[in-house]
């Protein structure tokens, strides 16, 4: 996790991560989600990583708009089970139907497999 952090850490403030492991052996199966402070860090995170390659291993690195959280959450700090119950990321206002979305238009979204989220 704290390889993972360093390396992304590079495009922002890394607020959550949850390396997905084995039940029982513990070991990494290879991904993870990872949310940022903001949304300007998502998307560079994944416009530089995605493709990349990190020890010898091609790196997949994308948005996903539908993350949920482990079903064992027990043993998660207050912070953590927090972010957990009401997302994390950038919030932002419904828009009217005389808005039109642009490109500089902020849009929540969350992270899978190796992938960022804010």
């Amino acid at each position: 996790e704290g390889d993972v952090i360093c390396v992304f850490s590079q495009y922002g403030e890394v607020v959550n991560i949850n390396l997905v492991r084995d039940k029982k052996t513990g070991k990494s199966k290879g991904f993870c989600f990872l949310c940022y402070e903001d949304q300007r860090s998502t998307i560079l995170a994944v416009d530089n990583f995605n493709g990349i390659k990190i020890k010898g291993r091609t790196i997949r690195v994308d948005h996903v708009a539908n993350y949920r959280p482990p079903k064992d959450s027990d043993d998660l700090d207050d912070v953590t089970k927090a972010l957990h119950a009401k997302g994390c990321g950038v919030k932002t206002p419904p828009h009217t139907s005389s808005d039109s979305l642009s490109e500089d238009d902020d849009v929540p979204v969350k992270a899978q497999k190796g992938e960022v989220c804010s």
